[in-house]
């Protein structure tokens, strides 16, 4: 019997246009996400923060000020709620989340755990954006450890590739960080992972013993089978507006919620129950705040 299903809502996402899809930015909207998604069964929610400048929604931001006016909101509306904070930055910089960490210490924060040429393509065939390396090298990804571990906040290992999952364990066994590891599967990048649920099992084979794990599906209604397959196998669920707009029946998401409803519904149907944000806490090894 697997044990409770611990579901993530990803609010808003990283280059989303607010004039163009209906993602919160604010932190009034971020915190009304935020306790939809809870109502709805979520016990943490993946935050990325963004620019409050009028027109400038649509970028991504680490001021401090704007950081911790969007974690307070959040908290304010919904004190159980547990923090996971992205940290992805393209380049060597990575002193604006590395702050962040140091500042407001989430329980929980992404680490992406190796590089990928993020690439789409049109109907054309032509570039959907220019080819981007999202670098990752291990000196990187040990900056963020280290910060991590120095202020008690889990790494939460964003891999977009077998390699990169396969990774996680020599990070683990080479003593770059401790306990158990916390993997989320990018699947539905054109140039990672397809979201194919057959994956699934020969993915986590390749996990170190003791992984928790959840899958991060970027697409559309087929997103869904994966998730499905994802709570049969014992693995945590996350969705929200940073992954899809799409419900199962191909209609748009119009909020966080619904698409947290739909994923908590998935989660039974295999036969899962929800776990509360405590609850959370335990599964997955977090501290008590």
């Amino acid at each position: 019997m697997h044990e409770k299903a611990v579901i993530t809502c990803a609010l808003t996402g990283v280059l989303t246009d607010p004039a163009v899809h209906h993602v919160p930015v604010t932190p009034e909207e971020m915190a009304d996400h935020a306790r939809q998604a809870f109502d709805a069964g979520a016990s943490i929610v993946h935050c990325h923060f963004r620019n409050q400048r009028k027109g400038m929604g649509h970028l991504p931001t680490w001021e401090l000020h704007t950081v911790g006016e969007i974690l307070a909101a959040i908290k304010d509306r919904v004190p159980e709620i547990i923090i996971c904070m992205s940290t992805g930055v393209v380049g060597p910089d990575i002193s604006g989340p590395i702050a962040c960490l140091e500042k407001f210490k989430p329980e929980m924060a992404a680490c992406n755990a190796g590089s990928l040429n993020y690439l789409k393509l049109r109907s054309d065939a032509s570039w959907a954006w220019p080819p981007t390396l999202f670098d990752n090298s291990v000196e990187k990804v040990k900056g963020f450890l280290d910060v991590m571990t120095a202020n008690d906040v889990v790494p939460e290992f964003e891999c977009f590739d077998s390699g990169i999952v396969r990774s996680v364990g020599l990070y683990k066994r080479n003593g770059m960080f401790q306990g158990n590891a916390h993997i989320s599967l990018v699947m539905g990048v054109a140039s990672g992972m397809p979201a194919k649920k057959e994956w699934l099992p020969l993915l986590v084979e390749e996990m170190p013993e003791g992984t928790h794990y959840q899958v991060i599906a970027v697409g559309r209604k087929e997103v869904w089978d994966l998730h499905r397959r994802c709570a049969e196998l014992g693995g945590n669920l996350r969705t929200g507006l940073e992954d899809t707009f799409y419900l199962p029946n191909g209609d748009r998401a119009g909020n966080n919620g619904v698409l947290i409803e739909t994923m908590a519904r998935i989660a039974r149907e295999a036969g899962r129950e929800i776990a509360n944000p405590s609850e959370a806490k335990e599964i997955l090894g977090l501290r008590a705040c």
